[in-house]
């Protein structure tokens, strides 16, 4: 037999992997400098720590000269004889002179947040007002009053008073105000365009849609092509996305099913038990970090993706509202044609002055709608990124943790070898 090697006091990471080639060693612990395509590998920012900090915000230039802040938090069920729902805390801090207390606080249901909406788009017709979340859900996808529903219901609320709450325009609409701190809305429910004014609107939309304008601006024609394309792009991104996450959480089913069985062949394997407990191990961390990392795209991105999914909505319909206007206009300016009444000539006139309005605040709108856009998706981007970068070190870590761990030290793999002999 083989005179013994006195082992090393430290184990040699340069030593073979369990029975694996030089090749192969060197394969697996070899970090690879250049993409497929020979391109240099990105350097991760987890190495520029001292550099950058994905976490920290960035400081609002504008918190400075904000005079409203509006929170919305604990959610609580009522039940009564006919239905259940949700009524939701709104908070609200300001300092602005109008307002009887410089806190004021509410509780609110869906449908008052639904009736704010409203009163605001009658209010102005073409500005882009934030879409609230779809109050009904597929049945069988998720259940109306479970914590997770009212948990995502309650960060869209929020979020929908936020982006009003810095708008030039609605953050100083009456009805904000009236909704912000009257306890009983009633009185102002009551308040506005009856049934049959509605359907007025409705059926100068159905008018506009057969007649069509005939003069609209190319701006416009720009605009309804953009939204056209932009709908596709997010609704497609936004469904990919949310079918990613499902993978996910099934992957996760998967590798739990996946590491009791390799746990389970580690009893009867007394040479192989160590190296298939780590795998057993390894699976779970990289399960639990897999199921981390689907709640953040839930949490980070999806929100995001699925308010400018009804966005588009949203601006569809301020585009139809702005052509119904043109259309008032050029019908009654054609019929002013055939006749000359002074009484015709005022309304023409009036209705001239309007559509030139709305032009305007729909020109002005999408300038800071397409702001809210590009800052809002650049930080769900940025902050998904980052989340994905930590969930792929976290799950490198926890393999090469493993592989650390069946290093063999020199000595000990010969006196392994001369024992086998």
């Amino acid at each position: 037999m083989a005179a013994q090697d006195t082992p090393s006091s430290a184990a040699d990471l340069s030593a073979p992997v369990l029975d694996l080639d030089e090749d192969d060693d060197l394969e697996v612990f070899s970090k690879k400098t250049s993409l497929s395509d020979g391109r240099p590998l990105p350097t991760s920012p987890s190495s520029m720590t001292n550099q950058y900090h994905l976490d920290q915000e960035e400081p609002d230039e504008n918190l400075k000269q904000r005079d409203l802040f509006i929170s919305v938090d604990n959610p609580e069920s009522h039940v009564t004889a006919i239905e259940t729902f949700i009524m939701y805390r709104v908070l609200t801090r300001t300092t602005r002179p109008d307002f009887d207390s410089s806190e004021v606080e509410v509780m609110r249901r869906y449908q008052e947040f639904s009736w704010l909406r409203s009163k605001l788009e009658e209010s102005h017709p073409t500005l882009i007002i934030p879409p609230l979340p779809e109050k009904f859900v597929v049945k069988g996808m998720v259940e109306r009053f479970s914590e997770d529903f009212i948990e995502t219901r309650k960060r869209a609320l929020h979020r929908f008073l936020q982006k009003i709450s810095v708008h030039p325009v609605l953050s100083h609409s009456p009805h904000l105000k009236a909704f912000l701190t009257a306890q009983d809305l009633t009185p102002h429910k009551k308040q506005g365009p009856g049934l049959f004014s509605r359907m007025g609107d409705t059926v100068r939309s159905m008018a506009q849609s057969v007649r069509g304008s005939r003069g609209r601006p190319q701006e416009f024609c720009t605009l309804q092509d953009y939204v056209d394309r932009f709908s596709t792009n997010i609704s497609s991104v936004d469904k990919v996305t949310q079918r990613i996450i499902r993978e996910q959480r099934e992957y996760v089913d998967e590798l739990h099913q996946y590491s009791p069985a390799y746990s389970q062949w580690a009893e009867l394997e007394e040479g192989l038990s160590e190296p298939l407990q780590g795998v057993s191990r390894s699976l779970e961390l990289c399960a639990q970090e897999t199921d981390a990392q689907a709640q953040d795209l839930s949490d980070v991105l999806v929100p995001v993706l699925h308010e400018y999914v009804l966005c588009a909505d949203t601006l569809r319909t301020v585009l139809r509202r702005r052509d119904n206007i043109q259309t008032d206009f050029e019908v009654k300016n054609e019929a002013l044609a055939t006749k000359k009444v002074d009484q015709d000539m005022e309304e023409v006139e009036a209705l001239s002055d309007r559509l030139e309005q709305a032009n305007q605040a729909l020109r002005t709108d999408w300038r800071h709608w397409r702001s809210n856009l590009r800052s809002d998706v650049r930080t769900a981007l940025v902050s998904a990124a980052d989340r994905n970068l930590q969930y792929y070190e976290k799950c490198l870590a926890v393999w090469e943790s493993f592989l650390l761990s069946q290093k063999v030290d020199p000595a000990q793999h010969h006196n392994h070898k001369s024992s086998s002999t």
